[in-house]
């Protein structure tokens, strides 16, 4: 960002130097106008390569952002999956401690509940199959985070 702005402030003294160069040129409208007509020459060269290097600025600024934005919409989506997923092992970590508090209910009363022991197994089951779905969620970020980072790497050396 500094670069556009020095970039712009220097077409802006070469177009402030091209005024005075056009206001001698008019006073001084004898022998020295070729002299001024080529300074002009030049000036407007350096002014059109510097708005040239402006535009190219823009460009890759305009290119970097977009990049970026991608970059942070894919890792919000991902931190959303996350999210859900840990949601998820919440709510089968939950049924399995309720499922869990009524088995030793029953047990303690003596009366063998085959059904909540069923009940208790399938919860179970689901708690894990929960937690390894985060595992794979929270795997995929890291790898979807670090190959940009690797690829970045690999291009350097």
């Amino acid at each position: 960002m500094s670069d556009i702005d020095e970039l712009q402030r220097r077409i802006t003294a070469a177009m402030d130097r091209v005024a005075g160069g056009l206001d001698q040129l008019g006073a001084n409208s004898g022998g020295d106008s070729a002299a001024l007509e080529q300074a002009l020459e030049e000036e407007k060269l350096a002014n059109a390569q510097l708005a040239e290097r402006v535009r190219v600025l823009n460009q890759r600024q305009e290119g970097e952002l977009a990049a970026a934005t991608q970059m942070a919409e894919g890792a919000k989506a991902r931190m959303a999956e996350l999210d859900a997923e840990i949601q998820r092992v919440r709510k089968a970590n939950d049924g399995l401690r309720e499922l869990n508090d009524a088995l030793r209910i029953a047990n303690e009363a003596g009366v063998g509940e085959p059904h909540l022991i069923n009940k208790s197994m399938m919860a179970e089951l689901e708690a894990l199959r929960a937690a390894r779905s985060v595992d794979v969620s929270e795997t995929t970020a890291i790898i979807e985070a670090l190959t940009p980072l690797i690829n970045e790497a690999e291009g350097v050396a």
